[in-house]
């Protein structure tokens, strides 16, 4: 069997929050044609897990900094509670999904981030097209299996390590894209990038490399967005066919924020 193109959908925390909008992405998902990847977020989870034990949650745009005893909790709640309950119920819709993440058979490797600028993320890790094993991974998606990804990855000698699912969803998609025609999907519970955060109507129907410049020096792009369209950019720099961002509901629907060259 040969490969003929993959979906790599990231689903937000937000959602992964909410049963029936879960739910309701689910069905929606297991829909999909053709071969299929789900990224996962959970960070609201992980927080809350955090407060219950007396733990601080620092975030620096958008992402966590990660020590000893958060990177505890959240390979728990990521690869545990969250990756767990989402696989179960896309078996349920006779979507044959396994649970991983980055350490599972050396799928996906990070390194740790050195500190910058005097910020130091702990034990976060930063991907490359050299760490995925897009062998075994084809294996997987030829084989029949939809992989579900947490954002928990290794370095290869032991250490695991929380990586920003925008990211994970981006570097899967880039080197998918290797291999076949790769789309990439961010699913959330906005309709889409948008000017205005209270009007549904003021979706960004395009962003660019130099519109995305003109957006973040505004401001209407900031904190957990960036990595997303970041990541969006590189992906479709790498060779991704097309990164649409929309709300999980529109799965299946032509909607949302796409990001072009």
């Amino acid at each position: 069997m040969t490969l003929k193109n993959i979906t790599i959908v990231k689903i937000g925390g937000n959602v992964v929050d909410d049963p029936e909008a879960l739910r309701r992405f689910a069905a929606g998902f297991a829909q999909m044609p053709g071969r299929r990847i789900l990224v996962h977020g959970g960070g609201k989870e992980a927080t809350r897990m955090s407060q219950a034990l007396g733990l601080t949650t620092t975030m620096i745009d958008g992402r966590r900094v990660t020590d000893a005893s958060t990177l505890d909790i959240v390979t728990m709640v990521y690869s545990g509670l969250v990756n767990k309950r989402i696989v179960a119920l896309l078996q349920s819709l006779d979507c044959n999904a396994a649970g991983l993440c980055g350490a599972d058979a050396g799928l996906v490797k990070a390194t740790r981030r050195p500190p910058r600028d005097g910020v130091d993320f702990g034990f976060v890790g930063d991907l490359d097209l050299n760490g995925v094993d897009i062998l075994t991974l084809s294996w997987l998606l030829e084989s029949g299996i939809t992989p579900v990804f947490s954002a928990i990855m290794s370095d290869g000698k032991g250490q695991l390590l929380n990586c920003n699912a925008d990211s994970v969803a981006s570097c899967l998609a880039k080197a998918c894209a290797r291999v076949a025609e790769t789309h990439l999907v961010y699913c959330f519970e906005m309709p889409g990038v948008m000017r205005d955060i209270d009007d549904p109507k003021s979706v960004i129907s395009s962003i660019t490399p130099e519109s995305y410049a003109r957006l973040r020096a505004e401001g209407v792009v900031s904190k957990g967005m960036i990595p997303k369209i970041d990541g969006s950019i590189a992906a479709v720099e790498a060779g991704v066919r097309t990164v649409t961002i929309k709300h999980a509901s529109d799965l299946l629907k032509p909607s949302g924020t796409i990001i072009t060259l």
